[in-house]
């Protein structure tokens, strides 16, 4: 096979991609690498305005990008975003979901047991990172449907296969998004269209703004006790990055991965893998 074969392969040129979570530091890291290969990307937050940031970024680059205020929990919301992005791109051919995050008030500590972990705010966790993931799939998935056509990549977490200490709305929510990730690939591919592809990726451990603080001390920069069991048990000895991301993204986004559906890929410098002794 060619250089160019394989370039062809992996390509995402022309391709239509909606990213919720688009103004996060991750997602807009995908944003802006999908702009720069060749996709037009809809750049889809809660915030308006840093979403156009984004999408300025990579007009800016010669690439195509939209921004658009979106509200992953109102399928409303969501469903007036979509038709603006087909509007602006006359399709759809991926949705990549990544709104979510955690909160302080869904979590363990110290002061705040297990036991008193208020109910309200553990549902807004889980709500966010399932519910956030499941009404755009049913949005945008709709679209494809009705093309016999898509792409639809979730974002999970190395929590959906060890739950982490001190989180347990956000670790229970990553867990069934991988869940629903395998189900929904077998369902679009049986009721609707064997083009229909479904998978996410589980990234480790990056050093992003909403773990900062847990992994590196905000004083000193030296890691935390629990930064340091990370990487004390992440072979590779190191956190991971959001550039680390893009390459799967891309595999699983392109013709490269054709056959390859309902699958949940790790992203953790061999975290899984590692036993501990």
């Amino acid at each position: 096979m060619s250089v160019d074969n394989v370039a062809e392969l992996f390509s995402v040129k022309g391709m239509r991609v909606a990213v919720t979570g688009g103004a996060g530091v991750l997602c807009g890291d995908m944003c802006r690498h999908l702009g720069a290969a060749g996709a037009s990307v809809a750049v889809l937050d809660l915030a308006a305005d840093k979403a156009t940031e984004v999408a300025d970024v990579v007009t800016a680059a010669g690439g195509k990008a939209i921004g658009l205020a979106c509200n992953v929990l109102d399928k409303e919301n969501v469903t007036a975003a979509c038709g603006q992005v087909l509007e602006a791109f006359g399709g759809i051919d991926a949705l990549i979901n990544g709104a979510g995050g955690n909160h302080p008030s869904a979590t363990t500590r110290p002061d705040q047991s297990f036991f008193d972990l208020p109910g309200d705010a553990f549902d807004k966790v889980f709500s966010l990172n399932f519910n956030g993931t499941l009404i755009p799939a049913q949005v945008f998935g709709k679209v494809m449907a009705d093309a016999g056509t898509g792409n639809i990549l979730n974002v999970s977490s190395m929590n959906a296969f060890r739950p982490l200490t001190n989180i347990p709305a956000y670790s229970a929510a990553k867990a069934a998004v991988s869940n629903f990730t395998q189900w929904l690939a077998v369902h679009m591919a049986h009721n609707y269209s064997k083009d229909i592809r479904v998978n996410a990726i589980a990234p480790g451990f990056l050093l992003t703004n909403q773990n900062r603080f847990l992994l590196t001390d905000e004083k000193t920069g030296e890691r935390t006790p629990r930064g340091q069991s990370i990487i004390d048990h992440t072979p590779m000895g190191r956190y991971g990055t959001g550039e680390d991301l893009l390459g799967t993204v891309q595999w699983l986004l392109s013709p490269a991965s054709a056959f390859v559906t309902g699958v949940v890929v790790p992203l953790d410098g061999g975290f899984l893998a590692f036993g501990g002794v």
